[in-house]
């Protein structure tokens, strides 16, 4: 069983880390994700890709969740109708999860780190809908899971190189880039990755 969050009392060495995909992973999945752990335990791990799109909107998703009348559609913030849905990984691909800035806290909000929390329940999508929502926030549907030691063999077999999040790349609304991004924060560019890292 994957690890969840409200199982998790201590933060394991890879919370608030990013994951990024080595050319060789051999996952279709995870093809040059990007991926931020909010929960590594002993009993697995857990996160969400942050660089792939889904191909519905915030707007279709509150039309699909009754949530919205069309009439209000004009009338919504700009940051409403732009926020982002993203692919968050290949489990329980029809559950919502909100990653956000601590500023929006609810019962059932839990911490990932100092500055960022994680929502999955629908009132966050309300108060965001409502404009009162967090000042920073992502829209996931489904997420990416590691049983006991399975990411931490995947690590040891350079399937992932990790580094200590930003949290501007999270957030930020453009994707395309965010592989690069990630990567140089370790001061990596992708044509300097290998395949066979580690394997001399």
């Amino acid at each position: 069983m994957v690890v969840s969050l409200q199982d998790t009392h201590e933060r394991g060495f890879l919370d608030g880390q990013f994951l990024i995909a080595m050319p060789g992973l051999q996952d279709g999945n995870f093809v040059r994700s990007v991926i931020y752990i909010c929960a590594h335990s002993p009993a697995g791990a857990m996160g969400f890709m942050i660089n792939r799109a889904q191909p519905i909107s915030f707007i279709d998703l509150l039309m699909h969740l009754n949530m919205l009348e069309k009439e209000r559609i004009p009338f919504l913030p700009e940051a409403v109708r732009q926020l982002p849905v993203l692919v968050g990984g290949p489990v329980e691909t029809g559950r919502g999860f909100v990653l956000h800035t601590d500023d929006y806290v609810s019962e059932s909000s839990i911490p990932v780190n100092d500055d960022v929390s994680l929502t999955a329940t629908l009132d966050i999508v309300r108060a965001i809908s409502e404009g009162k929502g967090p000042k920073q926030a992502t829209m996931l549907l489904g997420y990416a899971g590691w049983g006991p030691g399975q990411l931490e063999l995947e690590l040891a077999n350079n399937g992932w190189l990790n580094c200590p999040a930003s949290d501007e790349i999270i957030f930020d609304r453009t994707l395309d880039n965010k592989y690069e991004r990630a990567l140089a924060l370790m001061g990596i560019t992708p044509e300097a990755l290998s395949t066979d890292a580690g394997h001399a």
